[in-house]
């Protein structure tokens, strides 16, 4: 019993009996509750008081930041026009020279004047021919390793210039007279490359499917392709790697003139040059003859 009286008669610590009557003893202050208040209070006002300012600055530099922008925009727009003005007048006079040039082979070519102008690419041409399409392998977009990666090859079902420059050589080899691929017409100066995964043909990128037209004797030139090493090698990439292509004959394609020419040297044939076979035709916009 007088264990419990003693825990009932001091139920307060006597230590911290001690620390109570030293504080009131000093004279006390603020509860400790009400002295984090006060401070949480403090800090609410200030960061209060910061965004406030904060804002106030932004309201007041956002006239400013818009006037530059807008400007920026108007100087990019001013530019953006005056280098589509330029890109005009490049081609307008790409055209110019084009023209000149074309009349001027036709002028001097003499009894080869149509020849000359068609294996040059001087004039758009028509006549019977064959249509070649070539296309990347399905589901290449997906990307993932290719049948060609593991072959040693760095790419997978895509058609690359390698395989364009094969296609064109053959059928220039199986008795092609013009060609072109996706309207832009080849000739003997003709580069066709690559920058990445785009296929450029003088410097002018082409994106699949590479419709090829080739004018000649259709049915004949369709076979002969064929049969040609290039054509047993598309033929091979069909079958190994996916890529497709189909090529059937045509009874009359038609190829435009070459965008641009660059006449270096030419020099006058004697009487056994070669000629023309008659199978491609000038196209002067008047019918064929």
């Amino acid at each position: 019993m007088s264990l419990l009286n003693n825990v009932m008669d001091h139920a307060l610590d006597d230590g911290y009996a001690e620390a109570s009557a030293r504080r009131a003893a000093e004279g006390g202050g603020l509860p400790r509750t009400l002295r984090a208040k006060l401070g949480l209070a403090a800090g609410l006002v200030l960061a209060a008081a910061v965004v406030t300012v904060g804002a106030a600055e932004a309201r007041i530099s956002a006239p400013v930041v818009a006037k530059e922008r807008q400007e920026l925009i108007g100087r990019i727009e001013a530019e953006t026009s005056a280098a589509e003005k330029l890109e005009q007048d490049v081609e307008k006079i790409r055209a110019e020279v084009g023209e000149r040039q074309r009349k001027a082979l036709e002028q001097h070519g003499g009894d080869q004047a149509e020849l000359v102008a068609l294996l040059s690419g001087a004039t758009p041409v028509h006549g019977p021919g064959v249509k070649l399409v070539v296309d990347d392998a399905k589901g290449t977009d997906e990307g993932g390793g290719g049948p060609r990666e593991s072959s040693g090859f760095s790419d997978t079902g895509r058609v690359r210039d390698r395989d364009m420059q094969r296609v064109v050589n053959g059928l220039w080899e199986s008795g092609a007279e013009a060609v072109a691929i996706n309207g832009q017409r080849l000739t003997s100066l003709s580069a066709i490359r690559a920058a990445g995964d785009a296929i450029l043909v003088d410097n002018k990128p082409l994106v699949p499917p590479y419709t090829v037209l080739a004018v000649g004797d259709g049915q004949r030139l369709s076979t002969a392709f064929q049969d040609s090493a290039d054509g047993q090698y598309l033929h091979a990439l069909q079958e190994n790697f996916g890529i497709r292509t189909s090529i059937s004959a045509e009874t009359d394609v038609r190829l435009p003139a070459a965008p641009s020419l660059i006449v270096r040297t030419a020099e006058p044939r004697g009487a056994g040059g070669a000629k023309p076979t008659g199978r491609a035709t000038a196209d002067t916009g008047k019918g064929t003859s």
